[in-house]
C-alpha cells in the first residue's frame, strides 16, 4: 500500500486522528483514517502470587474498569519506554519498583491505531503515595491473589484487552 497524501482531521492533547490517501496493491485509491498515539508503558506489580490493579471510569464504555497500570506521557510526548513505567507505576499506585522485567510488546488495534505497548513486571516494590493526575482522581487500586484475578477474568470483570494480553506475557514468562 502507497501513501498518497496524508492530512489531520482532528487532534487534541491525548491523540491524532488522520486521513490518508492511500493507493492499494491493485492500483486502485481510497483512504484509510488513522488514530496517532504516543506509544505506552504497562505494567505488572507482583508481590508473592498477588497482582495489582487499578480501577477507574473508562468514558468511552461508560463504567468503571479493572486493568494493570499503564499511561503515556501528557500532550503526546515520547519517552523512553524503561523511565515512562517507572513514571506510570508511581504516578497511578505510589509503588516504586527495584526491578523491571520487559515482558513484551502489545499492538493496541493495529488496523486503526499506530500505539504500540511496552509491558514490564515490577518486582521489589516499595509503597508510596499515588500522584495522579486530575484525570485519575477517581482511581483506586487492590491487590488480589492470581486465582481471584483469573476468576473476574472468567466472569467478565476484567475485560481491558492490555491487561489481558499483559497477563498472557506474564504466564509466558513464568513457564
Amino acid at each position: 500500500m502507497e501513501t498518497l497524501g496524508s492530512r489531520t482531521v482532528y487532534t487534541n492533547p491525548w491523540l491524532e486522528v488522520r486521513e490518508d490517501d492511500i493507493r492499494r496493491a491493485d492500483g486502485s485509491t481510497g483512504i484509510y483514517g488513522v488514530v496517532s498515539r504516543p506509544d505506552f508503558a504497562m505494567i505488572v506489580p507482583q508481590e508473592q502470587d498477588r497482582l495489582l490493579l487499578v480501577e477507574q471510569f473508562r468514558y468511552p464504555l461508560g463504567q468503571r474498569c479493572w486493568e494493570f497500570p499503564a499511561g503515556t506521557l501528557p500532550d503526546r510526548a515520547a519517552a523512553d519506554p524503561i523511565e515512562l513505567a517507572h513514571r506510570e507505576l508511581r504516578e497511578e499506585t505510589g509503588l516504586r519498583a527495584a526491578n523491571l522485567t520487559y515482558l513484551g510488546l502489545l499492538d493496541t488495534a493495529p488496523g486503526t491505531v499506530s500505539q504500540r505497548g511496552r509491558v514490564y513486571l515490577a518486582t521489589d516494590l516499595t509503597h508510596g503515595e499515588p500522584e495522579r493526575e486530575p484525570e485519575e482522581q477517581d482511581m483506586r487500586m487492590s491487590w488480589f491473589p492470581r486465582e481471584t484475578f483469573e476468576q473476574m477474568i472468567r466472569t467478565g470483570a476484567i475485560t481491558d484487552s492490555q491487561t489481558l494480553a499483559a497477563y498472557s506475557l506474564l504466564l509466558l514468562h513464568n513457564s
